[in-house]
């Protein structure tokens, strides 16, 4: 086994550059090896143990499956979270999404008597990745996330123990209006985000294999004729779920946020901004 020949069986997949960076980091995850290393043959050095960890991740590799699900974990927010085929591999989009809503609500306070918690909503929560993230970087917050996927809860689950997280998590489908839980006045949320599917059917063909064929299709796709389904789906439950004065940051497909934002104001918000994501494309919208 060597480092030239492990890169070699992804090229039919991704190419040299891709397929080299793969390799890099699968080999960086199990063994901690660096390039360095690597030029000095380590690769060659492995034990047969170890020589049949790194097959049994090159085939699933092979196959198309995206590195994240194979070494079991991705990097979000300076935290690793556990993922699976359950759960979308999260982005770097969605941590911009993060360090807007942290960014907007993280405000010291003064005197002796703490301020009533921050009353958070996420809805499609999937790996638990943006409920955890703002669990953990707004203290004094009170965060509950929901997901119409059993498993995908129980990963998300899995992470907030892991991370030390406390998170509310439910088992809802904010599709079903007549389902979902009713808020008294004083539990109403400060804030409801979510990164709910918004890749439209049509845009399939233009997907790689790695997301179309190993990433719940679930998490990502909505119909081509109704592409804002599950944002009227929110704003629907926030407008008596969400206190007056309290906002809602929505990820979203950059050909229809424009779109949504409109829904917002028409459905009486009275501010309802687009946002661009760290590589200037429209993705956010904050009513």
């Amino acid at each position: 086994m060597t480092y030239s020949e492990l890169w070699h069986r992804l090229t039919p997949l991704y190419g040299q550059e891709e397929a080299v960076a793969i390799v890099r980091a699968l080999l960086d995850e199990l063994f901690g090896m660096t390039l360095t290393d690597i030029v000095m043959g380590k690769v060659e050095q492995l034990t047969p143990a170890e020589q049949q960890t790194v097959e049994e991740k090159m085939h699933r590799l092979e196959t198309g499956e995206p590195l994240q699900y194979a070494i079991g974990h991705t990097a979000f927010y300076g935290r690793l979270f556990a993922v699976n085929p359950s759960v979308l591999i999260p982005r770097p989009e969605t941590e911009e999404l993060c360090r807007i809503i942290t960014s907007d609500n993280d405000r010291p306070f003064c005197g002796l008597q703490p301020p009533v918690p921050t009353r958070i909503l996420d809805i499609g929560t999937g790996s638990g990745c943006i409920a955890i993230t703002l669990a953990l970087n707004l203290p004094n917050s009170n965060v509950t996330a929901w997901d119409i996927s059993p498993y995908a809860l129980l990963t998300a689950r899995d992470n907030a123990h892991r991370l030390g997280a406390k998170v509310n998590f439910e088992l809802h489908d904010i599709l079903d209006s007549d389902s979902l839980p009713i808020v008294d006045e004083e539990k109403k949320y400060d804030i409801i985000v979510s990164n709910p599917p918004y890749v439209c059917d049509s845009e399939r063909s233009g997907m790689r294999p790695n997301v179309l064929e190993h990433e719940p299709s679930l998490a990502l796709f909505v119909p081509d004729d109704d592409p804002l389904r599950f944002y009227r789906a929110i704003v629907g439950y926030a407008t008596q779920a969400l206190r007056k004065g309290g906002n809602i940051y929505f990820e979203g497909n950059s050909a229809y946020v424009d779109d949504v934002a409109e829904l917002c104001r028409k459905a009486g918000f009275s501010t309802a901004k687009v946002l661009n994501d760290q590589f200037e494309n429209k993705r956010f919208v904050k009513c």
